[in-house]
């Protein structure tokens, strides 16, 4: 499952997977615990494939930091804990994208990050850059295909 079908809903713990979309909002399921739940269009929903972090240079999709994180961990679920002390979360987070930028990106920030990236790791949600990198492979063969036959 792609990140772009995982939600994050404010006021809500946890990420939600999008089921289906409603006149007034979609219907939601709970990777916590399997709930499921009806989201009007009031509520502040975030689409895990749109969510980026500040760096010093740029903003590095949330994807690609999840990618980190796993290669950090190979593949496993993280070292440390999403409730340890501020200082450790940062020191983590350092580990993993060097040049992020501390005064935009918080603690809680961290937090949630961390407690996401194992929630999908624990619904076997793991491929978060290879599906990307598939689709560009297969357009560079349509391209290369379409140009042998002009020759």
């Amino acid at each position: 499952m792609a990140l772009d079908k995982i939600l994050s809903i404010g006021g809500k713990p946890g990420l939600y997977k999008l089921l289906t979309q409603t006149r007034a909002g979609f219907v939601g399921e709970s990777l916590l615990d399997g709930k499921r739940v009806t989201v009007g269009l009031r509520n502040n929903v975030s689409v895990l494939s749109e969510i980026a972090i500040y760096t010093l240079e740029e903003e590095v999709p949330l994807k690609e930091v999840f990618q980190k994180i796993k290669e950090k961990e190979n593949g496993g679920k993280t070292s440390i804990g999403h409730k340890e002390e501020k200082i450790k979360l940062e020191e983590y987070f350092f580990q993993v994208l060097p040049n992020y930028d501390e005064d935009r990106v918080y603690a809680s920030d961290i937090k949630k990050i961390i407690q996401w990236y194992n929630i999908l790791h624990d619904h076997g949600i793991v491929d978060f850059v290879e599906n990307d990198k598939e689709e560009v492979v297969a357009d560079t063969k349509v391209e290369t295909t379409a140009d042998s036959e002009e020759e």
